[in-house]
């Protein structure tokens, strides 16, 4: 079972995608905010970090940046989420580390095509 770590600050859509997630053999973890999401990461180590990029307290371009800055959470997959679709907010993603980009609203297929093709590049799918 791959541990997935969700940072949402958005309750419904926290909610939502972690239950359609659970229901397709994921463990899914929840973070609020983006320095909550850096502390679950270290203690929890999941094995894949959805990442929202708006986000309260730590936004996820910082967030990212501390995860990719440890030597514990550096090799663990970060997606990108978020409801900026430009062309410069997907470079401003994988500058900060992200290893993968989806914009909201979310459309399951193809996140889970991302979710399982990052398992497999690090050998957790």
């Amino acid at each position: 079972m791959p541990k997935i770590l969700l940072v949402e600050d958005n309750e419904m859509n926290r909610d939502m995608l972690s239950r359609r997630l659970e229901r397709r053999g994921f463990t899914v973890t929840l973070a609020c905010d983006g320095a909550e999401g850096v502390a679950r990461a270290q203690s929890d180590a999941p094995d894949l970090i959805l990442m929202d990029m708006s986000l309260p307290v730590l936004d996820g371009w910082s967030a990212t940046r501390q995860l990719k800055a440890d030597a514990n959470t550096a090799g663990i997959p970060v997606i990108a989420l978020t409801a900026h679709a430009m062309a410069s907010d997907e470079e401003k993603a994988r500058a900060a580390g992200c290893d993968d980009f989806d914009t909201k609203p979310i459309e399951l297929p193809r996140l889970l095509d991302k979710i399982q093709a990052q398992l497999a590049r690090v050998g957790k799918a």
